[in-house]
């Protein structure tokens, strides 16, 4: 049976359920919820730049190096149409000026 965890957006107070082999950003369009439009869902436009304050997740696609370096990885940025939860998630927009 799949493992389904809960991603908690800081911003809005909302959360939403993410199935383990479901990207964050395909959970989020479901369920209506989330701070971040979308764009090409494969890792190269950056529009679903997130930060992941916390929880585990996994990269499950390349995310555009223009959009997040090695560096934002560190910090656990990434694109939430690459990465599928390992658990729960609390997670905040970013702009390109915040870390």
């Amino acid at each position: 049976m799949e493992k389904c965890y809960e991603v908690k957006v800081l911003e809005m107070e909302q959360t939403f359920p993410c199935k383990e082999n479901e990207n964050i950003l395909e959970a989020m369009k479901k369920w209506g919820k989330g701070p971040v439009n979308h764009g090409c869902f494969g890792g190269g436009c950056g529009v679903c730049k997130i930060k992941v304050v916390s929880g585990d997740y996994r990269i499950t696609k390349n995310m555009s190096y223009a959009h997040v370096t090695d560096e934002e990885k560190e910090k656990k940025i990434a694109l939430m149409c690459c990465i599928k939860p390992c658990g729960n998630l609390i997670i905040t927009r970013r702009s390109d000026n915040n870390s």
